[in-house]
């Protein structure tokens, strides 16, 4: 289980940033930004890169599936009764997401089947259910707020006997504001469902674990800093109860998730998460030796983009906050990539005539301009030509019968980053500082 926990970060392959590049210029840029533990994004159960997969495993990689509990960002992979799973809200909202309720006796079995042939078919090491709750924080003061759809009424009518709360009509008697032990048990039934569901998807029979005894398994919640009833307010706002959902699943590891009331904040601090003690201190008062990680989220918004400093500090309070792991979303978001240069940070003779410089990003080389070039006696010498054979992502590789066979210099210039793929494109390139040099080891006798 230690290869899993430790510093950590998520990447969706699906992402621009991802696309037209190899899957070892990949593997590469992770390993080199010192991550030693992947969460692959699974927006889609049937669309996996099995060679990505295998390269990050290949450099000695612990990787997780990562899949989404409650909905899907897609739906062209999923059965065509697919829109009888939905949850129903008191406010109907079309924001791109799918949200599927775990009430859905047709969602669970698909959900479980698709799970249970994903990690027989791929060699991922571990599987974690991200954000299977319910909608949402303050849902029943902007009617975000689910699941209030029949699959949930018929399920709480055959468990109490009883009409759900009604969540509208002020003046009905079993209005959950005027019936409050009605409510209670709407709030325990909810908590119960997203514990039962995630129980079948993992223990149940022709579930994950049948499928892969030899699998770990996380389980994720969420934390919020909203004052000192915020774990209460969780479970009754999103039916997440954390300590309860572990003692129903029996996961390997449980990942506390940073809210978007918290994330979406310009200039959240960096340890924050010391706020999320509460609900760290319940999962320990009943499960004092699960390892506990915590994520958080690096530039989903423009406006909130967090620095390499700010990660560093986020990483180092969460270590001395007792986490075993932590994670963020997502490797390419963070601020740190639109902001630094392209640093070139080791390079490697792939052939008498031929080097392969890997930098810390994604990179190009304009045609027209010359990149490289020998040093010969601490000059630039323009008599031994160096051409850029192939960028690959991260990695350019070169090519020159010049190259002296022992230990030489090489300079660097004109090299740029690629703003039209972030998350937030821009015209402006950051080019390598000048002057640059990178040293190129000496041909190793044979």
């Amino acid at each position: 289980m230690n290869r899993l926990l430790g510093p950590s970060i998520q990447i969706d392959p699906t992402f621009p940033y991802y696309l037209n590049r190899s899957e070892q210029s990949i593997a590469d840029e992770l390993e080199l930004s010192g991550y030693r533990v992947i969460h692959y994004f699974v927006t889609d159960e049937t669309k996996i890169n099995q060679k990505l997969l295998e390269k990050l495993r290949d450099r000695g990689m612990a990787v997780w599936a990562m899949v989404l509990g409650n909905g899907s960002y897609t739906t062209g992979h999923l059965p065509k009764d697919w829109p009888d799973w939905q949850m129903t809200l008191l406010k109907p909202v079309n924001d791109g997401y799918f949200r599927f309720s775990p009430f859905s006796y047709r969602y669970t079995a698909w959900k479980k089947q698709a799970l249970a042939e994903l990690v027989r078919k791929y060699p991922f090491d571990g599987l974690e259910v991200a954000e299977p709750y319910f909608p949402e924080w303050n849902g029943l003061s902007n009617g975000v707020y689910g699941d209030v759809g029949p699959y949930a009424k018929a399920a709480f009518k055959q468990q109490y006997g009883s009409e759900t709360p009604d969540f509208k009509h002020r003046s009905s008697p079993n209005y959950y504001k005027n019936n409050p032990i009605l409510y209670r048990l709407w709030i325990e039934f909810r908590v119960s469902a997203l514990n039962r569901f995630l129980f079948e998807l993992i223990n149940g029979p022709g579930g994950v674990r049948e499928a892969r005894p030899d699998i770990r398994i996380a389980t994720w919640s969420l934390g919020i800093h909203a004052g000192a009833d915020s774990v209460e307010k969780l479970r009754e706002f999103q039916g997440l109860d954390a300590a309860a959902m572990i003692s129903t699943v029996r996961p390997d590891l449980h990942i506390i998730q940073t809210h978007w009331p918290d994330w979406m904040r310009t200039f959240l601090k960096a340890d924050y998460c010391k706020h999320y003690e509460p609900f760290m201190a319940k999962i320990r008062a009943i499960h004092p030796n699960i390892p506990i990680g915590v994520q958080a989220d690096i530039g989903s918004l423009q406006r909130m983009r967090r620095s390499r400093t700010w990660l560093n500090d986020f990483a180092s309070t969460s270590v001395k906050l007792g986490y075993s792991t932590w994670t963020a979303y997502e490797y390419h978001l963070g601020k740190y990539m639109y902001d630094e240069p392209p640093l070139p940070l080791c390079a490697k003779r792939t052939g008498p005539e031929s080097i392969t410089i890997y930098f810390q990003k994604r990179v190009e080389v304009p045609e027209s301009l010359k990149a490289f070039q020998i040093m010969n006696n601490g000059k630039p010498d323009d008599t031994l030509p160096v051409k850029v054979m192939r960028v690959d992502g991260s990695n350019i590789r070169l090519y020159s019968n010049h190259f002296p066979s022992d230990r030489f210099q090489l300079s660097i210039a004109n090299v740029e980053d690629t703003p039209q793929l972030w998350l937030f494109p821009s015209k402006r390139a950051n080019k390598v500082a000048l002057p640059c040099y990178i040293e190129i080891d000496a041909v190793e006798d044979n």
